[in-house]
């Protein structure tokens, strides 16, 4: 399964099970887009990443906490 930025609940989900013991309110924006680029099911842009975008994320990725 390919992951893009628009699949928020998708990285999130993907971020808890490849770091399962890491705290997602611990996370630094910068820290999470570097996690995000090192999925290997991640292949969007790079460049298309906003601000918004790491908040929808790490949002699904706290509920999923």
């Amino acid at each position: 399964m390919e992951l893009a930025w628009s699949d928020s609940t998708e990285i999130a989900i993907t971020l808890a099970e490849n770091y399962p013991e890491q705290d997602p309110h611990q996370v630094r924006f910068t820290d999470l887009r570097r996690m995000i680029l090192g999925l290997a099911e991640f292949t969007d842009d790079p460049n298309h990443c906003g601000e918004r975008v790491l908040e929808a994320v790490m949002l699904a990725w706290i509920d999923e906490y």
